[in-house]
């Protein structure tokens, strides 16, 4: 079997946090984002190659961190497109790095911004027993939230209705971008493609599939964070953190009152300040501030500021007299 991590978003939502990083690289708890996937794609030998799907504007990143990591397995496969406007979507993409890669044998598809509660073994033991395309399905009890996804409707594991990004959702049980396909399903994306259908969003084939073939559901309970936004990422923190905090030994905090799910990362100056709920990276410098909801990027330096739920770039310098 083989495994494709997908990379190549420009997660311009989370700008300008992601503008010069992958936002699978944005750290969460001791790890970042996509080494809870590698790991999990890392002790399953039945995986035997971790394809990672980006684009030319961050392959260099991915390469340098690839050679960096301690997983064998991962080899950057890259798209050739730079700019948002320029992608051919997921499925696209997909069907490209197919091709490109000459895979014919089983394959698993995970987003690398996907941050979910369940070993990846599992769904592929799921897989496995099924025979069939799979995806992992996940309740987020929110009707507002669900018109942002695909849902799903099941007849006990079997998938037998889509809705794709429905106005009007008749469940809140969404399909998150995990899929297994058998190596004979592999063709079909060339085929669904050359029928003239929708190149981008995942459910759409999957949903294709379905109404030639079976199509199978593992639904899993726990946490799924799809970081897409400032507050996902927030939330997703949160969630690692339980109520703690995180401060880095090379850190300095003094006279500062830290609430709860605070990270605060090498190097980082606070002082005379109260944080709840941040994100703090590297060598940045909080003084005499407060900080709720917000993600402070590298060297940036606050002073004299009460902020909540912002977004403050690398490098920036933000004060009041």
């Amino acid at each position: 079997m083989k495994a494709v991590v997908l990379a190549g978003g420009y997660a311009t939502r989370l700008w300008p946090i992601t503008k010069h990083r992958p936002k699978m690289f944005l750290p969460v708890g001791e790890q970042t984002v996509i080494d809870t996937i590698f790991e999990d794609l890392e002790a399953d030998d039945r995986v035997s190659e971790v394809f990672v799907s980006t684009n030319e504007r961050f392959a260099e990143t991915f390469e340098e961190y690839i050679a960096e990591s301690p997983y064998t397995k991962p080899t950057l496969s890259v798209e050739e497109t730079r700019a948002e406007d320029e992608k051919f979507g997921v499925v696209g993409a997909l069907a490209e790095l197919i091709e490109r890669e000459e895979v014919d044998e089983d394959l698993v598809v995970i987003a690398g911004d996907n941050l979910i509660s369940f070993d990846v073994a599992d769904f592929v033991d799921f897989f496995y027993e099924k025979e069939s395309p799979c995806l992992a399905a996940y309740d987020v009890k929110d009707i507002e939230k669900a018109k942002s996804y695909g849902l799903v409707e099941l007849d006990g594991d079997r998938v037998v209705n889509f809705q794709e990004k429905p106005d009007n959702p008749k469940s809140t049980l969404v399909s998150i971008a995990c899929y297994a396909f058998p190596a004979s399903t592999l063709p079909k994306f060339d085929d669904y493609l050359a029928g003239d259908n929708n190149p981008d969003e995942p459910g759409w084939f999957m949903q294709w599939l379905q109404e030639n073939g079976d199509v199978f559901a593992y639904s899993f309970d726990g946490a799924w964070f799809d970081i897409g936004t400032a507050q996902s990422y927030l939330d997703a923190v949160s969630w690692y953190l339980g109520g703690e905090n995180v401060v880095h030994e090379s850190a300095t905090v003094t006279n500062t009152e830290l609430g709860k799910n605070v990270h605060i990362m090498a190097g980082a100056v606070v002082e005379d300040s109260s944080l709840d709920e941040s994100v703090v990276f590297p060598e940045a410098s909080i003084k005499n501030a407060s900080l709720k909801n917000s993600i402070v990027d590298e060297e940036t330096h606050i002073e004299n500021l009460d902020l909540s739920n912002a977004l403050i770039g690398a490098h920036s310098h933000l004060t009041k007299e």
